[in-house]
């Protein structure tokens, strides 16, 4: 029972990622247009992917809950979600108006790999510690 509490964010978000892939970006709205405006140097960068491979990440890393966050582990998490994002890809493939784009896996490994670099800073993995020693 404890694996399907751990693994439960991470199927869920891959659930949500899944339904936004079936949809077109006019279905999706422009909020991500509003981001690129802020920030004109980023136009080409898919705040979207970036967002919710960023999520994924630490979800994986909920999940497979290393007992040390090595650089193993946090590679490990990556790779997870860089095979993801080539299913997703895939999926988006066969939805109208949508098509695979390399630039997408691009963008999903950026977000999980600063999520994990994220966790290098020292308050963001005591409070990874903290939770995971709480949940064990």
């Amino acid at each position: 029972m404890n694996m399907i509490v751990r693994w439960l964010p991470s199927v869920l978000w891959m659930a949500v990622i899944f339904y936004l892939s079936s949809r077109t970006g006019d279905d999706l709205g422009g909020w991500l247009d509003e981001i690129r405006r802020i920030i004109p140097a980023m136009e080409g960068f898919d705040w979207g992917h970036f967002v919710s491979y960023f999520i994924l990440a630490w979800t994986y890393l909920w999940a497979l809950r290393p007992k040390r966050l090595t650089v193993l582990a946090k590679l490990a998490v990556v790779l997870l979600c860089v095979l993801y994002g080539l299913t997703d890809e895939f999926h988006q493939s066969f939805v109208p108006g949508r098509s695979p784009d390399v630039i997408d896996i691009r963008n999903d490994a950026i977000g999980a790999a600063l999520a994990m670099l994220a966790l290098s800073l020292p308050f963001l993995r005591r409070a990874y510690e903290r939770l995971c020693a709480k949940y064990y």
